[in-house]
C-alpha cells in the first residue's frame, strides 16, 4: 500500500532551539547568557512590553538569515529513508518574508536551500522532489493543499493545525510532541520522537 504522507516544516523538520536563545541574546531582546528552547524564548518575550513584535523580528531572523544553523531533527533522515516507497511532500505555513525584516531575507528560499544542504533532493539521500515543497501563506492554504494532495498522514508539531475544523477527514494525524506535553490529547495521534511516529506510520499502513 502507497502512503501520501505530508510533513510540516518548522520545528517538525527544522529544529531551531539552538538558534533562537543566542539570536534573541544578539539582538538585545533577552539579556547576555539567557538559554533556553524556542517556547521559552517566546514566553519570555511575550511577558514584556513590545514582546509581540519582538517575537515576530526574531522569527524573521531565525528563520531567515540564520536558517543555515537549524539542525535537522533526531529521526526525520531515519523516517524517510523508510518512506522511499511512498510519496512524501512538505507543506508548510510560511510567508515570502519576515515580519519587520529590513533585509527581506526570502524564507522560502532560504528553507529550500537548507533542505538541499541536508540531502532532501538527493537521489542517494531522501530523494524528495523539489516540486512536492509547499509553502503556504496561511494556514488555511495550508490545510486546502494537503486536502489537494490527498495525503493519508499528515506530520505536525502544532495541535491547533491537526485540531482545525477544515482539516481534512480520513486524514490520520500525528503530532511530534515533546515528553512536556505527551498528555495532549485531540484528533491526533501523539508522538513523543519520529521513532514513535514511524511506528505510528508504518503499523497503521500493514
Amino acid at each position: 500500500m502507497s502512503l501520501r504522507i505530508g510533513i510540516d516544516f518548522d520545528n517538525t523538520i527544522a529544529g531551531y532551539d539552538a538558534v533562537f536563545a543566542k539570536a534573541a541574546v544578539d539582538m538585545g531582546f533577552l539579556e547576555p547568557g539567557a538559554a533556553g528552547t524556542k517556547a521559552t524564548v517566546r514566553a519570555s518575550l511575550l511577558e514584556r512590553p513590545g514582546g509581540e513584535e519582538a517575537w515576530m523580528r526574531l522569527q524573521g531572523r531565525v528563520y531567515g538569515k540564520l536558517m543555515s544553523q537549524a539542525e535537522l531533527l533526531e529521526g526525520v533522515g531515519a523516517f524517510l529513508l523508510r518512506c522511499r516507497d511512498h510519496e512524501v511532500a512538505i507543506v508548510s505555513h510560511k510567508t515570502r518574508h519576515g515580519h519587520f525584516d529590513p533585509e527581506r531575507v526570502d524564507l522560502h528560499e532560504a528553507s529550500r536551500r537548507w533542505l538541499a544542504e541536508q540531502g532532501f533532493f538527493a537521489p542517494d539521500r531522501f530523494a524528495l522532489s523539489a516540486d512536492r515543497v509547499y509553502f503556504e501563506p496561511s494556514r488555511d492554504a495550508k490545510i486546502a493543499r494537503i486536502r489537494a494532495l490527498g495525503c493519508t498522514h499528515f506530520i505536525d508539531d502544532l495541535p491547533e493545525v491537526l485540531g482545525d475544523p477544515a482539516f481534512p477527514a480520513g486524514v490520520i494525524k500525528l503530532l511530534l510532541a515533546p515528553a512536556e506535553t505527551t498528555t495532549a490529547t485531540g484528533p491526533y495521534i501523539a508522538c513523543r520522537s519520529w521513532r514513535e511516529i514511524a511506528d505510528a506510520v508504518f503499523d497503521h499502513a500493514a
